[in-house]
């Protein structure tokens, strides 16, 4: 049975607060940084071994109890659906079951899961995630954000004419095809990756539809997504859904077979409050 429209935007609302907790701790995944208070100032961050030694920061990655390390791949790859012992149990978003053959088709295309070399080979890594709200506008913290090793944006947040404040540096941008931008050259370097994160099969029909030039279908979606895309494929990676799994198990603790067909609506605000209390104010700018 196809959901409606409405229904469509329910589901993927509240899916949001899994994506902000995710982000916060691919954080912690590539750096175990903690962000200091700025207050306005120009302060830059310490050292990549200062932070990522910290006994704080190590301390509480640990007491998140998750089934990930550093050395957990961030993206899916082609060989992955040849050789994997156990394959998912679980749907989208979650998992891949059912959606297989689009994914199949998506990364014959792009064939890459790496993160860039420079990232990868380094000892430690600081991170810093920014989001798409007004609160750092006239921070000038722009020269701060780009400081950082890795800068993960979200959706299709400007950059172009804000770069003062937020940087025009951008390591990764996570998206979903109604935050998707027709044009991601437009707020990114050309060495972005762009993320795409898959909330249901809709979105990798639409991506594998993109790709291959092929008719658009444009229901199932909250909002309509971009009818052309001109990104570079060789940036484009997918999220493992392990990840969000995670992320919904172990933080927010949402059920994977949900009795009830009630639905909660995420507060972004709360979210972002229990982020920082987990995480000692993880490095998310809002």
């Amino acid at each position: 049975m196809k959901m409606s429209q409405k229904a469509t935007k329910t589901w993927c609302l509240r899916l949001l607060p899994v994506l902000f907790f995710f982000i916060s701790f691919v954080t912690y995944y590539y750096s175990f940084a903690i962000l200091q208070s700025y207050g306005g100032t120009n302060k830059s961050p310490n050292s990549s071994k200062s932070l990522c030694a910290g006994w704080l920061s190590q301390k509480k990655w640990e007491s998140l109890n998750f089934n990930i390390s550093r050395q957990t791949r961030l993206f899916l790859k082609l060989e992955d659906f040849f050789w994997r012992e156990h394959l998912s149990k679980l749907a989208l978003p979650y998992g891949i079951k059912g959606s297989e053959l689009l994914l199949l088709q998506i990364l014959a295309v792009t064939a890459n899961y790496q993160v860039p070399e420079n990232i990868e080979n380094l000892e430690c890594r600081t991170c810093v995630v920014v989001g798409n709200g007004f609160a750092i506008k006239n921070s000038s913290l722009g020269g701060i954000i780009n400081k950082y090793d890795v800068v993960i944006r979200l959706n299709n947040a400007p950059v172009r004419g804000y770069e003062e404040d937020v940087g025009n540096k951008t390591t990764m941008r996570f998206f979903y095809p109604e935050s998707a931008s027709y044009n991601p050259g437009l707020n990114n370097e050309p060495g972005t990756l762009m993320v795409l994160v898959p909330f249901k099969p809709q979105d990798l029909r639409w991506f594998k539809e993109i790709l291959y030039n092929e008719k658009r279908v444009r229901k199932g979606f909250w909002r309509s997504p971009p009818q052309i895309w001109l990104g570079d494929y060789s940036k484009i990676r997918v999220l493992d859904p392990h990840f969000l799994h995670q992320t919904a198990d172990r933080l927010l603790r949402i059920p994977l077979q949900p009795k009830s067909k009630q639905v909660r609506d995420p507060l972004t605000c709360v979210c972002l409050r229990i982020m920082n209390h987990n995480f000692g104010g993880s490095p998310f700018l809002k």
